[in-house]
């Protein structure tokens, strides 16, 4: 699996610090921007679709960073 590039990751960041604004919890906020990100929408509340699952953990660091 190749790495998201730094470009990917900084937009994708910024869809996280939005969403950090109405609710403080980074993990969930990444989860939902790379839900958002490769099926087109944010998860419903069942929703059990995968992710990408290195790029959730690339986002999380690169946000953490």
């Amino acid at each position: 699996m190749t790495e998201p590039s730094q470009e990917l990751l900084k937009q994708l960041a910024s869809e996280v610090a939005q969403l950090e604004r109405n609710q403080a919890d980074l993990e969930r906020n990444c989860w939902m921007v790379v839900h958002q990100h490769r099926h087109g929408m944010f998860p419903s509340e069942y929703d059990i679709r995968e992710i990408d699952e290195d790029l959730y953990l690339a986002l999380l660091a690169h946000c953490r960073a």
